[in-house]
């Protein structure tokens, strides 16, 4: 019988005292590194490394912090083949230091052992709403509070923490380490209120009259529709991914299952099935191996838990019987022009239906954009939030990070995580009439 908690438990065990140590004395400890430039949040990662061979693990820890408030969820997180490992010169011929692991090393000594590395600076009299509290608001918020700013997160969950606490495996990253990083920021002084929604029960004419300025951070919305007859019988990858890390014992996992889309969520659903005890997992794609949208270190994983896949492959309709899914009527695919995303669009192929046969089918194909630009009247760019380069929207004061801005490049927690810094240091600017403010 599988034991679900430990199928799940996290991928990589926690560095030994003396595992951390040889690794860190492996660094090369370069000059302008090139892992630090890498790194979206641009932490020092000669100097975290070299602390810890010195076993200096404070200092370490502070050295990452100092760059990013949520070192401990990106150290789990961050895709470190494409940032900072991908970039280490070991890489080439050797092999690259394990910076995510060393960076959870330093990290976990401070959650360990209730180490608060920083404090709430001098109060300033200034207070900010943040409007989320995933990565990016969290950041913002535990910036300013830094620098003694009274700040209040409005979360519309009943946790704090955004896809770090509901959306990303605990393989991952477990429950208990993003909620560590949640209790970090509340300790800071960051007031965290849940349940409350934009447009539900809080108003944005109130928070304005409230606060001094307001960052949204609110991420993005549902799944879209797959618009084919029968769509009622498929599961939400989130909801599939949320009930494994906060409602694992009532999960059910088919013995068949089929997940439409590419992506990394879509890779999270997969892998859940496939170490719950499905007997096969299928990964359903409608392009081709080279446009899929999830890391390749991922694909490379996910292949090697055993998961299928079926490329150039459209889902047409759920079928049923006695209200219970038995297959997936699809139609083989062929790729043409180039569509707006600019990657080639495909095309069914006349006579190329097929059933596969299915008892559980889970869709990942992408999030919509909550409908935050609409409620406020704010100016967009593809669909997302736009800001200037101060992070500051088309309403002065009313700043905006994270997946919602998202117009180009990836959206990934780290990200999101420099965005927050980023708009916490314009902010303070603004309040504290420090420099110049883009308009």
């Amino acid at each position: 019988m599988i034991d679900a908690k430990q199928a799940l438990a996290e991928q990589f065990p926690r560095l030994s005292a003396q595992e951390a140590i040889v690794e860190a004395n492996r660094c090369l400890f370069c000059f302008d590194a090139p892992c630090t430039h890498a790194c979206p949040t641009h932490i020092d990662v000669p100097r975290f490394i070299k602390k810890i061979a010195s076993d200096n693990l404070l200092g370490s820890a502070r050295t990452i912090l100092e760059s990013n408030l949520m070192g401990a969820s990106c150290a789990r997180v961050c895709p470190v083949e494409e940032l900072c490992q991908g970039a280490c010169v070991l890489g080439a011929e050797h092999k690259p230091i394990a910076i995510g692991r060393l960076q959870r090393y330093a990290t976990d000594f401070i959650y360990d052992r209730g180490v608060d590395v920083f404090h709430a600076g001098a109060p300033t009299g200034k207070r900010i709403a943040v409007i989320g509290a995933g990565p990016s608001g969290l950041s913002c918020a535990g910036e300013l509070a830094r620098r003694g700013h009274s700040v209040t997160v409005f979360e519309k969950r009943d946790l704090a923490g955004g896809l770090s606490t509901y959306g990303i495996i605990a393989l991952r990253e477990p429950l208990e380490a993003a909620l560590a990083e949640v209790e970090m920021i509340r300790r800071l002084g960051v007031r965290i209120e849940t349940g409350m929604e934009l447009g539900r029960n809080l108003e944005f004419g109130e928070l304005r009259a409230r606060f001094d300025c307001i960052f949204l951070a609110v991420g993005l919305g549902t799944s879209p529709e797959l618009q084919i007859e029968g769509e009622e019988y498929i599961l939400d990858g989130l909801k599939y991914v949320e009930q494994s890390k906060l409602d694992l014992r009532n999960l059910r996992v088919g013995r068949l299952v089929a997940v439409i889309g590419a992506g990394n969520t879509a890779v999270d659903c997969a892998t859940v099935a496939k170490r719950l005890g499905a007997a096969q997992v299928t990964m359903i794609y409608r392009r081709g191996e080279g446009q899929m949208m999830a890391y390749d270190h991922e694909y490379e994983f996910v292949k090697r838990e055993g998961v299928e896949f079926r490329f150039l492959t459209q889902p047409r309709r759920v079928l049923t019987d006695n209200g219970k899914v038995i297959g997936l009527d699809c139609v083989h695919m062929r790729l043409g022009a180039n569509d707006a995303s600019g990657r080639p669009s495909p095309e069914p192929i006349a006579g190329s239906e097929f059933i596969l046969p299915v008892d559980q089918i889970v869709k990942a194909i992408g999030q919509t954009m909550p409908p935050i630009a609409e409620l406020l009247q704010l100016e967009t760019e593809k669909g997302k939030v736009r800001v200037n380069d101060s992070f500051e929207t088309s309403i002065p004061g009313v700043y905006a990070g994270g997946d919602c801005i998202r117009s180009k490049g990836a959206a990934s927690t780290v990200t999101g995580v420099e965005d927050g810094k980023l708009a916490a240091a314009s902010i303070h600017n603004r309040l504290m009439n420090v420099g110049a403010v883009n308009g």
